[in-house]
């Protein structure tokens, strides 16, 4: 059987040179020598990608309902190359990654308080996927990225929920999808939200599984090549 290797290849994209962003939603960039506003499609903070003169890949999207005509897609770091910034990526490529493997497949299940981006079943038992999408790098050499760029108190809220379900009986996970080449673990953030840490060991005790998606990215294209697992952080 074939490796099932989950991707996406994005359409109608041009190359482009970053200039400022103007917001979290918005930003600036150099479009065969004119300024156009692009949309970003990740509330991050970026601030290691999106440098002036950054190459850039963005997508033309023709929608008259639309502010902007092109979405920021992904972003040229000289030592990691092409790094994924668009956030709607992870949760599509776990999707992908998830629906050979269970009988039902639904996004955007409520669960106590939280909202999770997976409900699964299998022979019977139930199962919850949480997902975050990884785009800081560590220390160059490590093979190691960092969660979160900026502080989520709604990444906390879900790892404690996630905790509380996995002692209900359900089979929890916490997915990073690491959209930048030569990276295969997630590392917490501790110097930007050391909370987020507290709550992913606590999450990890009590039973919830950490899982790395490392991933291939290319200038318009994006493949989840490699999946590791671990049962504590």
């Amino acid at each position: 059987m074939a490796k099932h290797e989950p991707q996406i290849k994005y359409k109608d994209t041009v190359p482009a040179v970053f200039l400022k962003r103007n917001n979290r939603f918005t930003a600036e960039v150099l479009l065969g020598g004119n300024q156009v506003t692009v949309h970003v499609k990740n509330t991050g903070r970026l601030e290691e990608l999106l440098i002036p003169n950054a190459n850039l890949t963005i997508q033309r999207r023709d929608d008259p309902k639309r502010s902007t005509g092109y979405d920021l897609i992904s972003v040229y770091r000289p030592e990691l190359g092409w790094v994924n910034v668009d956030s709607f990526a992870a949760n599509a490529l776990v999707k992908q990654f998830l629906i050979p493997l269970y009988d039902v497949v639904k996004p955007e299940h409520t669960y106590g308080k939280s909202r999770f981006d997976f409900y699964m079943e299998s022979k019977g038992e139930k199962y919850l996927t949480e997902v975050k999408a990884c785009t800081l790098a560590a220390e160059p050499g490590t093979g190691a990225g960092y969660f979160p760029d900026a502080p989520t108190e709604r990444g906390v809220k879900h790892l404690n929920e996630l905790a509380k379900a996995a002692a209900e009986g359900y089979h929890c996970t916490i997915a990073f999808v690491i959209q930048m080449n030569g990276i295969s673990r997630v590392l917490p953030n501790d110097k930007t939200q050391p909370e987020f840490g507290r709550a992913l060991k606590r999450a990890a005790k009590a039973g919830v599984q950490v899982i790395y998606h490392s991933c291939h990215v290319e200038a318009d294209s994006i493949r989840m090549v490699d999946t590791e697992r671990y049962e504590n952080t």
